[in-house]
């Protein structure tokens, strides 16, 4: 299959639909996988799907996921590019406590390193946790850590349009990561200042937050359509912004699957219209 790319930096081009690697973890993304040769399987079936993008964090797990990734496609191909974030930790009661300082975003960047066996990361995300708010001081250690070699391009996730002002004006912002789909859309206005200034915008939850009515809408639409609610939440958010990239986590083959058909649907204008009644904030 040929997928539909966007070029976020001259050296680094990634297919609109990606995978997200959290749920090759155990539950709440911590411990083992029930199944480790399944979760091999779907790792190398991204790559023979064509995928070029992986979303990962060495805190999934922890450790697991990176691992696996490992494991099951190292030595990597040279088209693909394994995505990672920092700016969070696990505790023993499995809890994401935000980890921003120095001491901890360095060492975050190289337990990726370790665990990935790369010698240099080609994107990482600094995810603002819980109730931080000031994106400059940690995004300046991710800005030096870029300079040293070890980082090669920078996003941000879970952030406002402020903070994204405030990191671009410390180095280029690559990627922005949020919660949002077809029913949360209180991102909005940042989705098209993405699309402005041609930053690729990573809905995470592309199926998170649906209320029953707007279930109801997506099921309507996905049944006159011949395809999945799934297929058609996440068909409805690449056509949102020519500048949005897909990442649905599975750790299933037959949804894996599923999801990269999703690239292929085209939504008509009706359909469009009626999925953008199920939003709780409008266009």
């Amino acid at each position: 299959m040929k997928h539909s790319t966007f070029r976020a930096a001259d050296d680094l081009v990634l297919t609109r639909m990606g995978y997200g690697a959290m749920q090759l973890a155990g539950p709440m993304a911590w411990g083992p996988p029930k199944d480790r040769d399944a979760a091999i399987a779907v790792l190398r079936e991204v790559v023979a799907l064509g995928l070029t993008h992986i979303d990962t964090s060495d805190y999934y797990g922890p450790h697991t996921v990176n691992n696996l990734i490992r494991e099951a496609l190292y030595p990597y191909p040279d088209e693909l590019h394994i995505v990672t974030k920092v700016g969070a930790r696990r505790d023993p009661d499995k809890s994401w406590p935000a980890a921003l300082s120095r001491t901890e975003l360095i060492s975050a960047v190289h337990d990726n390193l370790e665990h990935l066996n790369l010698p240099v990361l080609d994107l990482v995300n600094l995810r603002m946790t819980g109730s931080a708010t000031d994106i400059v001081e940690p995004f300046t250690v991710l800005a030096e850590l870029q300079q040293e070699g070890l980082i090669r391009h920078l996003g941000l996730s879970n952030i406002n349009a402020e903070q994204l002002e405030a990191a671009r004006a410390i180095a280029p912002v690559r990627t922005v990561q949020n919660f949002y789909n077809v029913a949360v859309r209180n991102d909005d206005a940042l989705v098209d200042l993405c699309a402005r200034e041609r930053i690729a915008f990573v809905p995470f939850f592309p199926l998170g937050g649906f209320q029953p009515l707007q279930s109801d809408v997506l099921r309507t639409v996905a049944d006159e359509l011949g395809h999945t609610p799934r297929q058609v939440a996440l068909a409805w958010l690449l056509h949102r912004s020519p500048t949005t990239l897909l990442i649905p986590g599975t750790s299933s083959l037959a949804h894996l699957r599923e999801n990269v058909d999703a690239a292929t649907i085209d939504l008509p204008a009706e359909a469009l219209a009626q999925l953008n009644t199920s939003a709780t904030s409008p266009v």
